[in-house]
């Protein structure tokens, strides 16, 4: 019996070359990125790999989307249920995990390929502002969101000797104070 549905594609072997991407942009950067080794580290063939992404293009585009996506899901987890300061409190809290948990760190992408991290910075801030800027109330709030961002930034790409206080420092700028503890 023939089916009249279309052969499925392996979606989870386009998360493989997804995820892979990112460690090849975190090990190479994007201009010395290659579709050979994405599908290397994925674990795919290259045939596989085109059928998903016909370039190098498509599959930055596609990575970009994708980690964004990957983000939104996670802070949605994060605030689940929680509204005004409490919901704030948890988008702040989410933002040190991310950066404390190394999953995706530009520090080491700083030193391949400077330019790249500086253009999907100024891509990414106003997104980030915006996103931050909805939490808060009162006129002053497109200052408070940027400034959050940036310190938020700045602790992105720039190891210091404050990640202890990291999350003190975003929740000093938001003019909040957490009910309990981290």
């Amino acid at each position: 019996m023939k089916s009249d549905k279309a052969p499925q594609i392996d979606s989870s072997a386009r998360t493989r070359i997804l995820d892979a991407t990112h460690e090849v942009l975190a090990r190479r950067g994007r201009s010395k990125l290659n579709l050979s080794d994405v599908a290397a580290t994925a674990k795919v063939s290259r045939p596989t790999l085109y059928r998903f992404f016909a370039s190098k293009e498509r599959l930055l585009s596609a990575f970009g989307s994708y980690e964004l996506a990957k983000i939104q899901a996670d802070l949605e987890a994060a605030t689940e249920g929680l509204t005004g300061a409490a919901r704030l409190d948890a988008v702040l809290a989410f933002i040190v995990r991310f950066q404390s948990e190394g999953t995706y760190s530009l520090s080491r992408l700083v030193e391949v390929e400077p330019d790249y991290v500086l253009d999907e910075v100024a891509r990414v801030l106003p997104i980030m502002r915006r996103f931050i800027e909805e939490l808060l109330d009162g006129d002053d709030a497109p200052v408070i969101a940027a400034t959050i961002v940036r310190v938020a930034v700045s602790h992105y790409l720039i190891e210091g000797d404050d990640k202890v206080s990291f999350l003190d420092q975003l929740r000093h700028a938001a003019g909040i104070t957490p009910a309990s503890g981290p």
